[in-house]
């Protein structure tokens, strides 16, 4: 699959059956793998540990929370901890959990294109304030994401 097709699977697409600890993290893995990003059995405890996502109900993990650590998984890589549980705070302020998590989906998505494809990006000042926030991150993970895939085919013509 080519980057610029890359495609996070929208919330009502995210099984709400209630997965348990292994099945979330190969799940979530599976999601973000073209992305050359991961997560760990460890790491989404520690996420459940520190608050930042719900804990499980009977150790099974809803499309809530497995929404919750795809972001998590994905913007990790540029935002500390603490910039991530404030974006849930602002998030929580002005969306519900399905809409905030289908627009990072859809805003990522063409960050990816716009880097990959060098086009022109959306003009972000004419946008509500945490929109600004969303669309700073989604350009700072898009480049990030661009480096480690040039790094890579840098490594792979030696």
């Amino acid at each position: 699959m080519e980057i610029t097709e890359f495609r996070l699977p929208r919330y009502h697409e995210i099984p709400n059956v209630g997965l348990y600890l292994e099945q979330t993290v190969k799940y979530i893995n599976q999601c973000i793998e073209p992305l050359h990003v991961s997560i760990t059995d460890s790491m989404l405890s520690n996420y459940v540990k520190h608050g930042l996502v719900d804990r499980p109900v009977k150790k099974q993990y809803s499309a809530d929370q497995i929404a919750h650590l795809l972001f998590i998984a994905i913007v990790k890589q540029t935002l500390s901890m603490q910039n991530i549980e404030d974006l849930f705070q602002l998030q929580e302020q002005t969306y519900s959990p399905d809409i905030a998590y289908d627009y990072f989906c859809t805003e990522l998505e063409n960050g990816i294109r716009h880097i990959f494809s060098c086009t022109q990006p959306p003009h972000p000042d004419d946008m509500p304030h945490a929109k600004k926030i969303l669309y700073s991150v989604i350009a700072a993970i898009s480049h990030t994401i661009y480096l480690r895939y040039c790094f890579e085919q840098l490594k792979s013509t030696d």
